[in-house]
């Protein structure tokens, strides 16, 4: 099964799948409104703005299994993300990245390895895969990893050249 068969919800609650995104570098990052990462919204949202035209976006999964740092409703994260940080890229329902419940699409991502070559389970919030306009994922980038650090912006520009 391809990244791009794995049904998801927006969220809003509406059926999509990475399908949509097919033949754009996508960046998934799990997030949340109240963790010290926070303010990395505000970078993902440049990037989004930086290279949205180019065929590049950001796809948020709002998460609660990290310090329960995601409680708010479906509204309240659409308010939170629009109001603090002008968020405009889209965002997918409060998902489960790891344990039992873990969504189909983290027991595809938790399988790549980051640069040290470990694999396994999202360390905190805002992980962040890379994903080719091909559906492959090509970077694994944890957490504490600022969006607009070097090596990942050079990751980006590298899938937009293909």
């Amino acid at each position: 099964m391809s990244l791009y068969d794995i049904p998801l919800r927006t969220l809003s609650g509406e059926p999509t799948s990475l399908a949509d995104y097919k033949g754009k570098a996508v960046l998934v990052v799990n997030v949340a409104s109240k963790c010290g990462l926070t303010p990395q919204y505000a970078g993902l949202e440049r990037l989004q703005a930086q290279y949205g035209e180019r065929g590049f976006t950001v796809l948020g999964v709002p998460c609660n299994q990290f310090g329960a740092q995601e409680p708010g409703s479906a509204e309240e994260i659409q308010t939170f993300c629009s109001a603090t940080y002008g968020v405009t890229f889209p965002l997918l329902e409060k998902t489960d990245v790891n344990g039992d419940g873990r969504h189909p699409l983290y027991q595809r991502l938790t399988e790549v390895a980051d640069a040290d070559g470990e694999a396994g389970d999202i360390q905190w919030n805002f992980e962040k895969f890379l994903i080719s306009p091909t559906g492959e994922v090509v970077a694994r980038i944890r957490p504490r990893t600022e969006p607009e650090a070097p090596e990942l912006v050079a990751a980006i520009e590298a899938q937009l050249a293909v």
